[in-house]
């Protein structure tokens, strides 16, 4: 069964931070986090379909061999309450 994650992050050595989903190349959460922490990159919210809002960012097809960037900026993400947002792309976490 195919999962969908997303994952909203912040690499410190560039200044950059970004909106990444995972649909079918990870069977966890825990290992997409996992992934991108061995690289240097400080996850910042991380959640399964069913705990966030899609938002302004719809839903990309299954790929069980890349990641599907959604939207990167430099500095850090926007959160406002339960709202994140780069570059005008917005989502929204369920507690």
């Amino acid at each position: 069964m195919n999962s969908y994650f997303r994952i909203t992050a912040y690499y410190p050595q560039a200044d950059v931070c970004f909106i990444v989903d995972s649909y079918g190349k990870f069977n966890t959460l825990y290992d997409f986090s996992s992934y991108l922490i061995d690289k240097g990159i400080k996850v910042v919210k991380a959640r399964a379909e069913g705990r966030f809002d899609f938002g302004n960012i719809p839903k990309a097809p299954p790929d069980a061999a890349y990641l599907i960037l959604r939207a990167c900026n430099k500095g850090k993400p926007i959160l406002n309450g339960e709202n994140i947002e780069i570059s005008g792309k917005i989502y929204s976490i369920r507690s």
